[in-house]
């Protein structure tokens, strides 16, 4: 793949995340998790086990995994205190902030059109 992006000759799905900015958004957010970590951190700042115990059914390594993706991608700041134990907090970037309004329009259209697909569920069983 090196090598690919040396003779700037990218794959079908590279050149639809550069061209496109639909797909280039959705794959920031992609990811099984990311979606529930962004809007509980809306709230303000989160030590990492502050989210471990808000999402006990996540492990700790994929929590782990997804805050760092969230943080290469820069749309979580992970701050250090040098204190012992070390704290650990993480708070949303400006970038990531700008997802509020989205995920309240998901959130919406989730509450609108989800009840009544599982009342159809229902109807068929």
């Amino acid at each position: 793949m090196a090598e690919r992006k040396k003779n700037s000759t990218y794959t079908r799905n590279e050149q639809c995340i550069i061209e496109c900015d639909l797909t280039y958004a959705v794959n920031k957010i992609n990811g099984r998790w990311k979606i529930l970590i962004l809007s509980k951190l809306e709230s303000g700042k989160m030590r990492f086990g502050e989210l471990r115990k808000e999402f006990s059914y996540i492990t700790e390594r994929m929590l782990t995994l997804q805050l760092r993706a969230m943080e290469k991608d820069g749309l979580v700041k992970r701050t250090v205190y040098p204190e012992i134990p070390p704290r650990v907090e993480y708070e949303l970037t400006e970038m990531a902030m700008a997802f509020g309004p989205i995920f309240k329009q998901l959130s919406e259209w989730g509450g609108k059109y989800r009840f009544p697909v599982k009342e159809d569920l229902e109807e068929k069983l």
